[in-house]
């Protein structure tokens, strides 16, 4: 017997009602009220929804699908286009994908496809079809992140703008009161002080497109004062610093902040921090990819949260869904990708 069936079996519904009480009544349980908010329950999710709704009357994004070869790669191809938000050109083994198309039941004749013997060759031909100007985004399919990351940024064929890739990550928490984003939690190991810059940068621009007119940034740490013990406090003070001197753009910037000071207004008051970030953060920008990483998982699997993901710096925008993805999130990253796209033609 699990310790969960243990648990149940012992104390029942009983039980679980006492850890509830504990749970309203205990500290941690009251940082997570918020005043004015509609309760978490009611929430949920409706943020990521409303965000492909906006997505209403754009023309399609046309989408390298790299390497679609197994049955949630393109199912998610054939959602995202059945919702208007991509024009799929699949690219990769044709037989390999026909094969798989015809496994699931899934109706591929009106997508251009393009024949690669295998994911290398693919990658290799959407980032050739995203420079020349042939397609507007690029959607990961079967293949491994490394794999296409690989082409993305190589030096002479690859797609760099000048600025840092980075991955953000745009979160629907049921229990927050606005929608989070998180980076980079995917790409960058260990950013330096520079390519932290840029990462900050992307994700504002991002929040810019998605209605949010002056994002409160807040660079984490775990504390809230500057110490060289902790490079990340350094790291956050001088992000801070440059975006008062205009380093980094259309945002306010305050760091160091740790996690719970960034998102509760609670936690900053019973901290004494006087900030405009604190308990009220739009991004979360983390020292590294491992704690960004957690923080994201932790979200997803604690939180009930969806996090749909886009790459960002690139010539275009780049979706890296997991085919653990549930559906609406896959269909976040591409209204994402969309509206990245849509924004580029008006420019």
């Amino acid at each position: 017997m699990t310790l969960q069936a243990e648990f149940c079996a012992e104390y029942g519904a009983l039980g679980l009602r006492r850890i509830k009480v504990w749970w309203r009544n205990s500290l941690y349980g009251r940082l997570m009220d918020r005043e004015n908010e509609t309760p978490a329950s009611a929430n949920a999710h409706l943020r990521h929804d409303q965000l492909i709704r906006r997505c209403a009357g754009l023309r399609p994004a046309l989408t390298a699908v790299v390497h679609p070869c197994d049955g949630p790669s393109l199912a998610a191809t054939m959602d995202a286009a059945q919702h208007g938000l991509i024009t799929p050109v699949l690219i990769g083994p044709e037989k390999k994908i026909r094969a798989v198309a015809e496994a699931h039941h899934l109706d591929i004749s009106s997508f251009r496809l393009v024949k690669t013997p295998h994911s290398h060759a693919a990658a290799a031909e959407a980032v050739r079809l995203a420079g020349a100007g042939e397609v507007e985004a690029l959607m990961k399919g079967s293949l491994h992140t490394d794999e296409l990351m690989h082409e993305v940024v190589a030096p002479k064929t690859g797609l760099g703008t000048g600025r840092r890739i980075s991955h953000v990550y745009l979160f629907d928490v049921p229990a927050y009161c606005r929608l989070l984003l998180v980076t980079d939690a995917a790409i960058n190991i260990a950013p330096d002080l520079m390519e932290k810059r840029d990462i900050c940068q992307n994700a504002v621009d991002l929040a810019h497109i998605i209605g949010i007119a002056k994002p409160k940034v807040a660079v984490l740490s775990a504390v809230e004062t500057v110490t060289s013990k902790l490079r990340s406090t350094v790291d956050a003070a001088a992000l801070s610093k440059m975006a008062e001197r205009g380093q980094i753009t259309g945002a306010v910037v305050d760091g160091p902040l740790a996690f719970d000071n960034a998102i509760s207004p609670e936690a900053a008051r019973m901290k004494e921090i006087v900030s405009p970030v604190a308990g009220q953060a739009d991004i979360l920008v983390v020292p590294d990819l491992e704690s960004g990483n957690m923080l994201a998982k932790q979200f997803t699997f604690f939180s009930a949260a969806d996090g749909a993901g886009i790459v960002l710096g690139a010539r275009v925008p780049i979706m890296l869904t997991s085919r653990a993805d549930p559906p609406r999130t896959r269909l976040a990253s591409a209204a994402l990708a969309l509206l990245l796209a849509a924004a580029k033609r008006e420019a």
